[in-house]
Formats: structure tokens, C-alpha cells, sequence
């Protein structure tokens, strides 16, 4: 019987787990997180998809109690800026496109090209990322009734694989605050926290891990163990020895400086997305907080050093980033072969780790902590089968993203440097190659994108090659012999709803404003 699990290491990965188990399984099983004084967590995971907001609503956790403690704002999309050429600008939001006829309005717009801009003709979360809108109304209604069927009054509970509706929106927040917030969440429900430094780690005759030892509490028993002790992965790796496997020849970025810029808000606006702009040896993302912005410049160290990281990105922010101190990081980009040997789990950076372009890291995390739960141990004879299909998924999901995110500089337009110029022949994972040979005949749809659940479905696929704008992609034959009134319709319907949303929606900063209880004269500055 298994009741009894030690986390290694806190962060947003130690504290994500404590949380979901202490929740899921209450008082049956014992949930023990022992992380150091003294050890700093990386702290730039501030940017999620659209599937984190089921991780909240499974704590039961409303936004206005969490949010405002975390600093958090709403994400529509990413804005990738400069990935075509310099200058050019688009979004990936968080929305299928609709289907008129049994096609795909991409399918319709790549035939009938109503504009340049494919984002904005089928997207109307382009229009409000354009405008700073909120996706909620000031008395927290909701932009869509459409999507308040799996909000958080729901009977159960969902998961990242559960749920047909795509919700128009992910978070931004600060990882420490979210980190801190979810330790005294933790610690309400019984999660016991140890403050210490583990010295060693014991292993039975088996190989499984017997205890940890720390350096003021002694042994500290489990029954699992669960490494968050990120890219050192100090139980999965060092004690068991675990390979790792890199994703270096796919992805070349190894290595980012951070920063942490206060800002005024109310005078810049937020805008709800996340950015990212292509420099000369990789890209800068701007995550704008209720209070400050958090920005990196994530970068190949083949092309790039980290002085000249480090005053790309000073450049790039400009008067405001004198005096901060600069956050730099090397990158283990890849996963590790298993994620679950003999009683150890790997969850967070010691598991895997892409860079942060379609801001997975987050995801990675709940999606691992769920799949825990799905194959938790008994102690029993399927253990071992439990184990394997925990893997099989876990590495499927991480191999998913390598895809996705190979496919983002494949299909860049820009190529005007080495850098730019070497994403258009370097390896590609098998999976993909195979993929891009069938989308030169129609846009990526469920049958010709990776098989297996990585958290992006075809329209993101699709979102991204009419973006990047590098590949050639045809129409589809047939809708040259269908009648095209119901999609120029679609799209005329599309351009209306988007103008009566940015005329009624508040601004991000209105709304944030509103949820701080912010003085009625500070709401409106922006």
C-alpha cells in the first residue's frame, strides 16, 4: 500500500503536486515536501495555456482568491512578433477556428484570402489581444456563455484531457507568489513542509529509494518519492541514474537571461497575451503582470553569448532595466528516457523541459501531476504496468511539443542571419517530417498532426504556419466547386462580434483594477 509521499524540492512544480494530492486524496495518503532555505526556484514560468485553469478549478479555487496574490493576469494568445520578417506581427490565440459547410473557416480562408491577416478574419481574440480587453466583464461574466458549461460550478472535476470546449483563456502570474500561495494552500490541508537540505539519498537492495536524509530533521521515509528538485534532478537522475535524452539537434535555444521590470501598468495597459519577438539568436518574451512585466531573452549559445544576451535584452526594454539584476540561465532542453523508476517520480524541470516558446513548462507539471494520480500505486503486482503507461504518456506529451515547437522555426519566414537562415536545415523529428509532407496538400487536422495528446490540437498547428508564413500550403481543391456565401458570411459575422466585444469588455487594467478594489480614479487611467 502506498499512503505515504515525500516531494523533493518546492517551486511551482513541488507546490503544484502538494497541492493536487492533498486534494485528491486527503487524509489516505501522507504528503511530506522537504525544499531548502537556501536554494533559489528559477522563477520565470509566469506564461500558461488555456488547460491551467482546470488545474484551479480541481483545487477549487476561484480567480478572485487567487489571482490578485499571484499578480496574475488573463492570456488570449501568444503574439509572435518578427518571426515572418521584421515588422510583421501575429497571434496564436486560444480559439478553434469555426466550420462552415464542413470545412475549416482556415480551410475557407486559404482559398477565398479575405485579408492578409488570418488571425484577424477567423479570430476574435485577435481583436481584443489588439485592443487590451479583458475576457470578463467587470460583474466577472464572462465575454461567451458558451464556456461557462465547464467552469468551476461543474459536478466533477476536470482534468487537461477532459472537456470538448476550448476556453478562451490561460494566466499570466508571478511563479514565486503562485509558488508561496499554493505552500499555505498545502500546509491547510495537512501537507507537512520540512525546511531543510537534503544531504543524502538511500537505496534499498533493489535500487528504490529507502529515505532521504536532511541536514537538521534526519530520515525522512517514503513510499514515493517525487524529484522537483528541477534540472539537477537529484533523485531520477543522480541517485538512479536515469539518461537523458536532449532535444538540442531540434531545438538549438540552451540558454536565457531573465528580467523582473516594475512597471506603471495603468499607463502602458495590459495587453492579454504573451509576446514574442525573434532577435538574432532566438527570442524575447514579454509577459505583462497586474504590476510589472517579466521578460527574458531565451537564445543559442552557439550564436550568442551571455553578455550580449544579457544587453539584447537591456536594449530591447530600454530606460527601465537599469539597476535590475539579470537572472541567467542554462537550459537542459529534453526529457529524461523514464520520468517513473522504481518509486521515483520526476515532475518539472527534472522530467523534461522545451523552451518556454509556447509556454508548456506549466503544463508539463499539471499534466504530469494528473497522470500521477490516474496511475498512482498500490503496492501490488501492476505496479510495473502502471509505471510504463505513466511514461509511455508522459514522453508522448513532451516529444508532442518537441514537434510543435521544431515546426515554429522551420516554418519561420525570416531568414536573415545564420541563425535564421540554419532553423531551415537543421534535423527534424522523424514524426514531424512526415507531418510536413502531408500538409503541403491541406492544413494540419487531426489526422496529420503527432497522434498522441500534447496539449495542442490541429488549429494550433494551422494557427502557426498561415502566421510564420515560410511553408506553401494549397487550398483544398473542392471548395473551388462550393458555394462560398455562408463563408464570407462567417467571416463578415466574425469582424461584427469582435467590434461589439472591444466596444462593451473593459480593459485588462479596468478589470484588474476592479478585482484589487483599486480606487475608482486609478481604473481608468489606461
Amino acid at each position: 500500500m502506498v499512503d505515504n509521499v515525500v516531494i523533493v524540492g518546492g517551486g511551482t512544480a513541488g507546490w503544484m503536486t502538494a497541492a493536487y494530492l492533498s486534494v485528491t486524496f486527503r487524509d489516505s495518503v501522507s504528503v511530506t515536501l522537504v525544499e531548502s532555505k537556501d536554494v533559489p526556484t528559477i522563477g520565470v514560468g509566469e506564461a500558461t495555456f488555456s488547460t491551467v485553469r482546470k488545474f484551479f478549478d480541481y483545487l477549487g479555487l476561484d480567480e478572485r482568491e487567487w489571482m490578485p496574490e499571484c499578480d496574475a493576469t488573463y492570456k488570449l494568445a501568444i503574439r509572435f512578433e518578427d518571426w515572418r520578417e521584421r515588422g510583421d506581427y501575429f497571434y496564436h490565440p486560444f480559439e478553434r477556428p469555426r466550420v462552415v459547410d464542413g470545412f475549416s473557416l482556415a480551410d475557407w480562408w486559404l482559398h477565398l484570402r479575405p485579408s492578409d491577416r488570418f488571425d484577424r478574419d477567423t479570430s476574435v481574440l485577435a481583436a481584443l489581444c489588439e485592443n487590451h480587453r479583458s475576457p470578463r466583464y467587470l460583474d466577472g461574466t464572462m465575454l461567451e456563455r458558451d464556456f461557462v458549461a465547464e467552469g468551476s460550478d461543474a459536478l466533477f472535476r476536470a482534468t487537461p484531457e477532459g472537456g470538448s470546449t476550448q476556453f478562451p483563456y490561460a494566466y499570466h502570474f508571478d511563479a514565486t507568489l503562485l509558488a508561496g500561495f499554493l505552500t499555505r494552500f498545502s500546509v491547510a490541508r495537512g501537507v507537512r513542509h520540512v525546511l531543510d537540505d537534503v544531504v543524502d539519498v538511500a537505496q534499498d537492495e533493489h535500487g528504490a529509494i529507502s529515505h532521504i536524509v536532511t541536514a537538521e530533521h534526519g530520515a525522512v521515509d517514503g513510499d514515493l518519492f517525487v524529484d522537483c528538485t528541477g534540472f539537477k534532478g537529484m533523485l531520477l537522475n543522480k541517485t538512479l541514474g536515469v539518461p537523458f535524452e536532449s532535444y538540442q539537434r531540434y531545438l538549438p535555444n540552451d540558454s536565457a537571461v531573465a528580467l523582473r521590470v516594475p512597471t506603471d501598468m495603468a499607463t502602458r495597459g495590459i495587453r492579454p497575451c504573451t509576446t514574442a519577438t525573434a532577435q538574432d539568436a532566438g527570442w524575447i518574451w514579454t509577459i505583462p503582470l497586474f504590476q510589472r512585466i517579466g521578460t527574458g531573452y531565451v537564445y543559442s549559445s552557439d550564436y550568442c553569448d551571455p553578455e550580449e544576451a544579457e544587453r539584447t535584452l537591456r536594449e530591447f526594454v530600454g530606460p527601465e532595466s537599469e539597476g535590475l539584476e539579470a537572472n541567467h540561465i542554462r537550459m537542459r532542453i529534453g526529457r529524461s528516457r523514464q520520468s517513473w523508476v522504481h518509486n521515483c517520480v520526476a515532475i518539472g524541470l527534472s522530467s523534461g523541459f522545451v523552451e518556454p516558446l509556447e509556454s508548456t513548462g506549466i503544463f508539463f507539471i499539471q499534466n504530469a501531476v494528473e497522470q500521477l494520480i490516474r496511475h498512482f500505486p498500490g503496492g501490488g503486482l501492476d505496479d510495473g504496468l502502471l509505471r510504463d503507461a505513466y511514461n509511455r504518456q508522459v514522453a508522448n506529451v513532451m516529444d508532442g511539443v518537441r514537434d510543435f515547437l521544431a515546426l515554429h522555426y522551420y516554418a519561420a519566414g525570416r531568414q536573415d542571419n545564420a541563425y535564421w537562415k540554419d532553423t531551415k536545415t537543421r534535423p527534424l523529428p522523424d514524426s514531424l517530417a512526415e507531418c510536413l509532407q502531408q500538409w503541403q496538400a491541406k492544413l494540419p487536422d487531426q489526422e496529420t498532426v503527432f497522434p498522441h495528446f500534447h496539449g495542442f490540437e490541429p488549429y494550433s498547428y494551422v494557427a502557426m504556419i498561415l502566421g510564420l508564413g515560410g511553408l506553401t500550403i494549397r487550398p483544398r481543391p473542392a471548395l473551388a466547386n462550393i458555394d462560398d456565401t455562408a463563408a464570407r458570411k462567417e467571416f463578415q459575422l466574425i469582424q461584427q462580434r469582435a467590434r461589439q466585444l472591444v466596444d462593451t469588455l473593459p480593459t485588462q487594467y479596468e478589470y484588474f483594477a476592479h478585482l484589487h478594489d483599486l480606487p475608482a480614479a486609478d481604473r481608468a487611467r489606461m
